[in-house]
């Protein structure tokens, strides 16, 4: 008595269904990481162990106190834009050297490069060499 059934159970996986899944998620990533960071201000870092470095033209210092300070000279918030435009003239292309204390909050940073981007300024964040 030979009866088989003809519907057979396949007890095989499928995955066509799980490569869709995995490409849809990269699609995903990689359209989110595109978007991650449009608003990112550009920033030049110098090298930590720089034999050769010259004293920057324009230089600006942030104290732990938040006063402000460029070329050695003290600024306020107010006056920053104007002082830094003075100095600026006639050298477009070179850098502005910014040093920030550790305790400074990011605020008070974030307010020079918006006045560096705002008038399409290059700005370089000053490092200490690790002794």
């Amino acid at each position: 008595m030979g009866m088989r059934s003809a519907h057979r159970i396949n007890a095989g996986f499928n995955m066509s269904s799980m490569t869709d899944l995995v490409f849809l998620l990269l699609i995903f990533f990689v359209i989110v990481s595109t978007l991650v960071s449009p608003y990112a201000l550009p920033v030049d870092l110098p090298k930590g162990q720089s034999s050769a470095a010259k004293k920057p033209a324009v230089s600006i210092r942030i104290n732990a106190d938040k006063a402000i300070s460029v070329n050695s000279q003290p600024v306020s918030e107010e006056q920053l834009e104007a002082v830094l435009r003075s100095e600026m003239e006639g050298r477009p292309e070179e850098p502005i050297v910014l040093q920030v204390e550790r305790s400074v909050p990011t605020g008070m940073m974030v307010m020079v490069l918006d006045v560096a981007k705002r008038n399409r300024w290059k700005i370089a964040l000053a490092t200490r060499t690790e002794s």
